[in-house]
């Protein structure tokens, strides 16, 4: 349990490490959450800083997302405890980046909604499910223009993809992904309701349907 615990610790630490702060903070202390929408994710940094600032954002974000699931889980800090799952191990190392990131205690547990870092944890435990999973996620924008909710549904794609393809083991990478299904939508309530009262704002440059609607 000891090597859980730690490794787990060490992921929501390596989480709490937030790429919008960090980049501000570097080019001359901005701080994203006091512009634009206030969540300190890629996509507003990319609406308020630009492209080149968003890219690093998201590269620092999806960047430990990976490092948590694929590299924290194998780390020798002690010998491997025979009781522990190497698949659980990493799903929880995963589960706690996410969690890192969205409540960051470096940062007054003030993050972002887990997009991009979520990304990054696919990547490190299952490669091939990402592409199915950014492609729903780039359908969805195309189709509605509400980034929010692509998120949301192509979080949903992952345990669907986990079902329909039967990977096995299977069963630690379903409950990771229902439960991250669960978080996101939550981390996300703001937009579910500003889609609601129709505030939320489109990525107009990807929504198809925006010339058929004006």
């Amino acid at each position: 349990m000891l090597e859980l615990g730690v490794k787990t610790l060490l992921s929501y630490l390596l989480g709490s490490l937030i790429g919008s702060l960090i980049v501000g903070r570097l080019r001359g202390g901005v701080d994203i959450r006091k512009l634009g929408s206030g969540n300190p994710g890629g996509t507003n940094a990319l609406r308020t800083q630009g492209p080149i600032f968003a890219i690093w954002v998201i590269l620092i974000d999806a960047g430990k997302g990976w490092l948590a699931a694929a590299v924290v889980p194998g780390l020798a800090l002690f010998g491997p405890d025979p009781a522990i799952d190497r698949l659980w191990l990493a799903v929880a190392c995963a589960t706690a980046v996410v969690v890192g990131h969205v409540y960051p205690v470096w940062y007054g547990f003030r993050g972002g909604k887990g997009a991009a870092t979520l990304v990054g944890v696919l990547l490190g435990l299952k490669p091939v499910a990402l592409l199915p999973v950014l492609a729903v996620w780039l359908l969805v924008v195309m189709i509605s223009g509400f980034v929010g909710l692509a998120t949301m549904v192509a979080t949903a794609a992952f345990p669907v993809y986990v079902v329909a393809t039967g990977i096995d083991p299977s069963r630690a990478l379903l409950v990771f992904g229902c439960v991250m299904l669960l978080f996101v939508c939550y981390t996300h309530r703001s937009n579910i309701e500003r889609m609601r009262a129709g505030t939320e704002n489109r990525a107009q440059r990807l929504w198809l349907l925006r010339k058929r609607s004006s």
